[in-house]
């Protein structure tokens, strides 16, 4: 059953990762993600189902629109491919639990999210509000069939300190730390704080550590000026994936019993 779920969780993960490359594309536009299907960016032209197969698509078609030539940028696949491996890391992480959808749309939105923000410097509220509206119940029935009810409390515990903190850092310097991240904060402490309130701190701990060394780096290499704006939320998001997928061996590894 491990390995049906993992080969279910990657193939769903490699569909979903297709459906978020509509959601990073016409989200900051403020386009429907449901309507009209798939175009090509460059001719307008509907793709196919042939031509709508997550990574197998684009490599058969050399990463070229069909029709018109136009270059489909490598940023397709890689969606793709993000979504379905961390998908399976989800299902290596938490096997047959009942938490396990809620974290599989968690990680899902932290890759539209991170996308979005490093392309348009926002993070949307298009994609954090129904990311809560459909997570929040998942939790709830986590909670409920398993009798975690202590996780769930946790989880919201977890979200409002999570919240407050990156609250009072934007209101200190809402230059450095803007309010999308506020807003993506509550989510992240919510499913931080499901598995232990430990892992809110070091999701964003890794998170905060991340943005540094990158943002040393770009300056280093002059990418980037003091002053220059570098998007956080892919951080922030990334250091939650950290937490959640190992932060259980790190915090065992720091604090052994």
């Amino acid at each position: 059953m491990t390995a049906a779920l993992l080969v279910a969780c990657g193939l769903f993960g490699l569909a979903v990762g297709s459906f978020l490359n509509v959601v990073i594309h016409r989200v900051p536009r403020k386009e429907s993600v449901v309507r009209p299907r798939s175009r090509c960016p460059g001719c307008g032209t509907q793709l196919a189902e042939r031509d709508n197969i997550p990574v197998v698509s684009w490599v058969l078609l050399r990463g070229k629109c069909r029709t018109c030539g136009e270059p489909i940028s490598a940023r397709y696949p890689l969606v793709e491919v993000l979504t379905g491996a961390l998908f399976v890391a989800v299902a290596l992480r938490f096997g047959l639990d009942w938490a396990v959808p809620a974290y599989l749309v968690f990680f899902a939105s932290l890759v539209a999210i991170s996308f979005i923000d490093l392309e348009h410097y926002i993070i949307p509220n298009r994609v954090l509000y129904p990311t809560l509206f459909i997570a929040l119940p998942l939790l709830v029935l986590a909670a409920a069939t398993q009798d975690q009810w202590q996780n769930l409390e946790r989880a919201l515990l977890g979200a409002v300190v999570a919240w407050l903190f990156f609250l009072v850092l934007h209101l200190i310097s809402p230059r450095g730390m803007g309010f999308g991240d506020v807003r993506l904060s509550f989510l992240l402490g919510l499913f931080l704080g499901w598995l232990d309130l430990r892992h809110v701190f070091l999701g964003v701990f890794f998170g905060f550590l991340l943005g540094s060394v990158v943002g040393l780096v770009l300056m280093a290499f002059r990418r980037r000026g003091r002053k220059d704006h570098i998007p956080f939320g892919p951080f922030l998001a990334a250091g939650a994936v950290i937490a959640v997928l190992f932060g259980s061996s790190i915090l065992a590894w720091y604090s052994p019993a």
